[in-house]
């Protein structure tokens, strides 16, 4: 069970990801040895919805203090000891409006954790065994150095054209599936209800390209 706590590092197998994180841009190296879990959550969340602080936070600033502090009091988290995945978890249902998803290594199989939340916001983050850190990662497939990856399946491809997912919308039939919200969107042609707007626009989308073949 991973536990982000900050430790001296050892040696790994082949190049060891440390140093692929340090030379990677689309990754965010976090270094510190204090809740090295909590850090990384905010920095990536600041990312997601363009909050003015973030590039403060990236680069490392004390600005961030407050909002970990912060986070750790309204989720009574305690990482002194680190944080593993029942931290994740806690984590998780805390912020429900994103998929929190945690690599072991840059892979698309190697997910220790996968949020079960329905979410197009989604918290990439990367733990480096080695020091027992998380990152953050800002471009999946930069950082796997793939072409293209399917977020619903989690596999690779050369395009995503060439990809089949099994992954379907059981609404509008798109890939991946839409986001189910609160609020059902009947369509009068079709007699059917629709899990938000964007997937009863999806499914006229296609309504329309079924006509045209």
């Amino acid at each position: 069970m991973p536990v982000g706590f900050g430790r001296k590092s050892i040696k790994s197998k082949g190049q060891p990801l440390p140093e692929m994180v340090h030379v990677k841009r689309s990754i965010i190296e976090f270094k510190s040895k204090t809740n090295c879990l909590a850090h990384p959550l905010i920095i990536a969340i600041a990312r997601l919805t363009n909050y003015r602080k973030y590039k403060s936070y990236r680069q490392g600033r004390r600005t961030i203090l407050p909002a970990v502090q912060h986070l750790l009091e309204t989720t009574e988290i305690d990482l002194q000891n680190g944080g593993g995945i029942p931290e994740i978890r806690r984590f998780q249902d805390h912020y429900t409006e994103f998929k929190i998803v945690v690599y072991s290594g840059l892979n698309c199989d190697l997910i220790i954790f996968e949020g079960q939340v329905t979410s197009e916001k989604r918290v990439n983050l990367l733990y480096d065994e080695d020091n027992r850190l998380y990152h953050v990662i800002t471009n999946l497939t930069v950082a796997m150095s793939k072409r293209y990856i399917c977020e619903s399946s989690n596999q690779s491809c050369r395009t995503g054209v060439t990809h089949r997912c099994r992954e379907k919308c059981t609404d509008c039939m798109s890939i991946p599936p839409c986001v189910c919200t609160d609020v059902r969107i009947p369509c009068e042609a079709c007699n059917r209800t629709f899990r938000s707007q964007a997937c009863f626009d999806k499914h006229k989308s296609n309504k329309l390209k079924e006509k045209t073949m």
